[in-house]
């Protein structure tokens, strides 16, 4: 058997971050058993379904790295064969016509509540004479549901789970207008896609049950199910924007790595002994079903700061910077070069990438500079004097990481100042604010023409 699974979201709103896990546990179980991953998107809800909401999905998925294998599947476009099933149930009396009105229904419904008992249809038309149907009247088609017994389904997460067949009514299958409902769609695309494993939410769980009814009444063979506990806040509750950033394509503006975001996702609800860091080639190695757990998993964004840090420092520098000149919006080729020169300190600091993008924001500063409290206070008359006497040292110098360092050690001689008090006052003039990377590294990467600009502007 050839492993198949998909991910099949509904283009109705972004790609929320438990879709996203849904996703990447859907293409490590492929790749980890040599099968193959596949992408359908359920946009059968046409007044909902936007193409915006489509392309983010496909955006937050390729961000993820989580690529098909083949591509995308788009639900709408089958609705002729969806009727063609509908219609081969029909025929063979496994499902029916149902004439009841919406009137009906609701005195139905009524009934129920003033009986105070659950609602559960039992259509009159499942087994009247359909010469009886009124005229005028285009009937839904319901599925015909057993009513004794119990439905069992073995879940490769959950363990054998069950429902008496009582609690089953008898589902539509295609709406009056001739659309096909969302629990018959799914059946027919998943049976016809050749999907093996069914990877999902356990959310989805109670619609398993009625899912199946479907793949009975074909005779199909069941594939495997596995229902995910779902992702909750910190605080337990259901996740949400409170709790911080939901969307994909959140984390990436926040300045998340895709794969820490991967990892931590992996992490989450799946367990491999004590291992935290784990990258995409152990992660197809390591990953199987018997890892996964029942329980809901919290979301902690702390954690995944920390795994983003990791990520961040072993990240490749020309990546980076393009990330981080395209987040300042700087296309001039001497500020992305500032930037490049000075990353390997930079990235060692940060966090995430917006941290970056802040740390290295000087580099893309035009005269004059703004500076903060702290800075301004660092520029008193004493440091502007010693200012300008280190230009005129580094004027005759080479403009080398050494060569600086003999100017600053020579200059804190001189005047009986320790290191540190003549390398502040020149970070504040060179970026406005106390905190660089080593202020030697910080020239070279400036260039001696911007680093005397500078110097000199705050001297003045």
């Amino acid at each position: 058997m050839t492993v198949r699974t998909r991910f099949a979201p509904s283009p109705t709103g972004m790609l929320h971050i438990g879709g996203a896990r849904t996703a990447l546990f859907n293409y490590l179980f492929a790749r980890h058993h040599g099968g193959e991953f596949l992408l359908r998107v359920e946009d059968t809800d046409r007044e909902r379904s936007t193409e915006a909401a489509t392309q983010m999905i496909l955006q937050g998925l390729d961000w993820l790295d989580i690529k098909p294998d083949q591509p995308p599947v788009f639900q709408s476009t089958r609705q002729a064969r969806h009727t063609e099933v509908a219609m081969q149930m029909l025929a063979a009396g496994r499902a029916y016509r149902c004439y009841l009105s919406p009137e009906e229904l609701t005195a139905m419904r009524a009934q129920a509540t003033a009986e105070k008992r659950p609602f559960r249809l039992e259509s009159p038309w499942r087994d009247r004479d359909p010469s009886e149907a009124p005229e005028g009247v285009k009937p839904v088609i319901r599925i015909r549901a057993p009513r004794e017994g119990k439905m069992v389904v073995p879940d490769l997460v959950q363990g054998s789970v069950h429902v008496a067949n009582i609690e089953l009514d008898d589902m539509i299958i295609l709406r009056s207008d001739g659309t096909p409902t969302y629990l018959h769609a799914v059946v027919v695309d998943d049976h016809d896609m050749g999907i093996t494993h069914v990877i999902r939410g356990d959310d989805h769980l109670t619609n398993t049950f009625r899912q199946v009814l479907v793949y009975h009444a074909m005779g199909w063979d069941l594939p495997y199910f596995a229902h995910i506990p779902l992702i909750h806040g910190a605080d337990g509750a259901k996740l949400s924007k409170r709790h911080g950033a939901v969307s994909v394509l959140e984390f990436r503006e926040q300045g998340f790595l895709p794969e820490a975001v991967c990892n931590y996702l992996l992490r989450l609800g799946w367990g491999h002994g004590d291992e935290e860091i784990i990258d995409r080639y152990d992660a197809i190695r390591l990953f199987d079903l018997d890892g996964v757990g029942r329980a809901a998993s919290r979301m902690d964004y702390a954690k995944l700061t920390h795994l983003n840090a990791h990520y961040l420092r072993l990240a490749e520098n020309h990546r980076l910077v393009a990330d981080v000149a395209a987040r300042l919006g700087v296309s001039d080729p001497i500020k992305h070069a500032r930037i490049a020169t000075l990353m390997d300190g930079l990235k060692e600091r940060a966090k995430t990438m917006v941290e970056l993008a802040d740390s290295a924001k000087f580099l893309t500063f035009d005269l004059p500079i703004a500076f903060d409290a702290k800075a301004q206070a660092l520029l008193t008359d004493d440091a502007k004097t010693m200012l300008r006497d280190i230009v005129a040292m580094l004027e005759t110098s080479e403009f080398t990481i050494d060569e600086i360092g003999s100017v600053l050690q020579a200059t804190a001689a001189a005047s009986g100042r320790k290191l540190g008090q003549v390398a502040q006052p020149i970070r504040a003039a060179l970026t406005g604010t106390t905190v660089s990377p080593p202020i030697d590294h910080t020239m070279v990467a400036l260039g001696r023409e911007e680093t005397v600009a500078r110097m000199l502007a705050a001297a003045a």
